[in-house]
């Protein structure tokens, strides 16, 4: 039988590199090919409606209409049917993990954990400040705009975290500078054996100039601080199996 496990984050935050990276090993599958933005699996269903509006970058985190939790309408045995069948071409049906990254699956984790009850998650973090400079030749936003609706989905994000049984967030900053110990980690919440992974990451963040947009202690939570300050941080990990939750924060936690 295959499990799911969804990766969720900000527009820009890295969720598409971090899921080639999980895919790449052999016991875990992911959509590719597939005729939609980044292979994203939430444009190939047809149970929950999904179009470019309902997931706009810098829009769709802080819209309450796209929280989606346990007990809403779409709550129900026929979309979980639905999404399984319209997502059941684009993965390898031998292997036993179907990695989704849907940006969007920020939102909608404890509306996921009530259909798929096996499933797992992984949130992706990004410093504010480079992740509004990367949306903003999509949005006519100020910069600290964009950077106080990252505050607000970070906070909804810490408040879910309480309803969720088997999730994991880390930070882009951390994947580019330990990809190979980072990635272990993960598999490790995922309790599937190592895999390789292949050369170094390149931190984007320093294609950006450095700004001061965000507040002091705004989201320090996520060790984080004005000018693209990166502090050490601990990943936020939740397992049911204390066994494979030690063993992913032993492999992603500094130092």
């Amino acid at each position: 039988m295959h499990r799911y496990l969804f990766i969720g984050g900000l527009h820009r935050s890295g969720t598409s590199l971090l899921s080639r990276l999980i895919s790449d090993h052999p016991q875990v599958s992911a959509i590719t090919g597939a005729p939609v933005p980044e292979n994203e699996g939430c444009y190939l269903q047809g149970a929950i409606p999904h179009t470019a509006l309902d997931g706009a970058p810098m829009r769709f985190a802080t819209d309450p209409r796209q929280h989606l939790v346990e007990g809403c309408r779409h709550d129900t045995q026929a979309v979980r049917d639905r999404i399984e069948a319209d997502w059941a071409p684009w993965f390898d049906a031998t292997k036993p993990w179907r990695v989704e990254k849907s940006p969007v699956n920020l939102t909608r984790m404890r509306l996921y954990q009530q259909l798929f009850p096996l499933s797992q998650f992984v949130v992706i973090l990004r410093h504010p400040e480079p992740v509004a400079q990367a949306v903003a030749k999509w949005l006519p936003d100020p910069p600290e705009r964009l950077v106080d609706h990252w505050i607000a989905a970070h906070r909804q994000l810490e408040d879910d975290l309480r309803y969720l049984h088997a999730v994991c967030v880390i930070r882009y900053e951390d994947l580019c500078a330990r990809p190979a110990r980072t990635v272990e980690g993960l598999h490790a919440f995922m309790g599937l054996p190592p895999h390789p992974v292949r050369g170094a990451l390149r931190d984007g963040n320093a294609d950006y100039p450095v700004p001061s947009w965000l507040r002091d202690g705004a989201a320090a939570r996520w060790g984080y601080g004005p000018g693209h300050e990166t502090m050490t941080w601990t990943p936020h990990v939740a397992h049911p199996l204390r066994d494979l939750r030690e063993a992913t924060l032993v492999r992603l936690r500094p130092g």
